[in-house]
């Protein structure tokens, strides 16, 4: 059986302060690197506690990411959600396996959690198995039907009449839509609801808009590709706005390829308020998402509520707001 003395030994720090981070000693004044290296220790040689109500640290939570790591590192939105989560691990010494369903077997990995954060778009069948790993379970940035299932999304309707109120405001009438798809594991198309919202403004406004949306991947390159395609047509929106700051960053490349300026010739509008999109050229105005703030909820939820097993889940939607920057003008 591992004793204490076996983690400090591996772990490299003192038997007294193994026990006072397994003890979760909040007045112990470690680095978070530490304290996550003794938990990390003390889970890979199977420490049991005799009491394992009594420790936080025998919690163990996963994150199953839909992403793989390449793909995180290139759009940061997910990156920050999973940051999200694994802050509020550290700060309550709950050990973390984090997967993504690029890696092989993941499921295996994820056969011993106490409770589960699904991160992204997800199939039905996909769903299920991941309920009958545990039943304190959590989705992030995806609805579910399911009332028995708890999600957390943003709040999508509020978000694009912020945003495109903005625009009309600014006097642009002609306003294009740049958008991405998203396939399940099934092959199901994921609609982006920010299209029907955005079509659905434009109707009860009176905007010209259905010839100036194009849809392609939540990527830069597809943002570039899309706007090429739209300068290829010959017949520009006033404004744009895209699903999210890779596409509209593409864009802007696009643009400034074919000597179009921003905002001076047209205006355009992000979604998501990504780390480079305060260093674009010009700085990119966007829809901020708590994306970080989604993982932090999450992990908190799982852990203190629906461990607990509740009769009622829980649908939660975050709220976003419009970060002005100098890529928009009144007309």
């Amino acid at each position: 059986m591992t004793t204490i003395k076996d983690i400090a030994v591996s772990a490299g720090v003192s038997p007294a302060t193994v026990s006072r981070i397994l003890n979760n000693d909040t007045t112990l004044n470690v680095s978070p690197e530490t304290r996550q290296k003794v938990l990390d220790t003390a889970h890979s040689l199977n420490y049991k506690k005799k009491s394992r109500a009594s420790s936080k640290s025998a919690y163990t939570l996963g994150i199953v990411q839909w992403f793989s790591p390449q793909q995180e590192l290139e759009d940061n939105y997910y990156l920050l959600i999973r940051q999200g989560i694994e802050d509020f691990c550290m700060q309550n010494c709950i050990h973390v396996v984090r997967t993504y369903k690029a890696d092989v077997n993941y499921m295996d990995a994820l056969k011993q959690v106490d409770s589960l954060v699904c991160v992204g778009k997800f199939s039905s069948g996909e769903i299920q198995q991941f309920r009958e790993l545990t039943s304190s379970i959590i989705f992030l940035d995806m609805p579910v039907d399911d009332i028995a299932v708890s999600t957390i999304t943003l709040d999508f309707a509020h978000a694009m009449h912020t945003g495109l109120t903005y625009l009309t405001d600014l006097g642009h009438r002609k306003i294009g839509f740049l958008s991405g798809k998203e396939y399940l594991a099934d092959g199901t198309l994921f609609p982006d609801t920010r299209k029907s919202l955005f079509l659905e403004y434009c109707e009860k406004n009176g905007l010209g808009c259905r010839e100036f949306i194009m849809e392609g991947a939540f990527t830069v390159e597809s943002g570039f590709q899309m706007m090429e395609e739209m300068l290829k047509n010959g017949n520009l929106p006033t404004a744009l706005i895209a699903s999210s700051d890779p596409i509209a960053i593409g864009a802007l490349r696009a643009l400034t390829a074919k000597g179009i300026r921003v905002p001076e010739d047209i205006s355009l509008m992000g979604f998501d308020d990504t780390s480079l999109s305060a260093f674009t050229a010009p700085p990119l105005t966007t829809i901020h998402a708590p994306a970080y703030d989604m993982g932090n909820f999450g992990a908190n939820i799982v852990y203190n509520i629906l461990k607990t097993q509740p009769a009622t889940a829980m649908k939660i939607q975050l709220p976003c707001r419009l970060v002005k920057r100098q890529s928009c003008r009144r007309l």
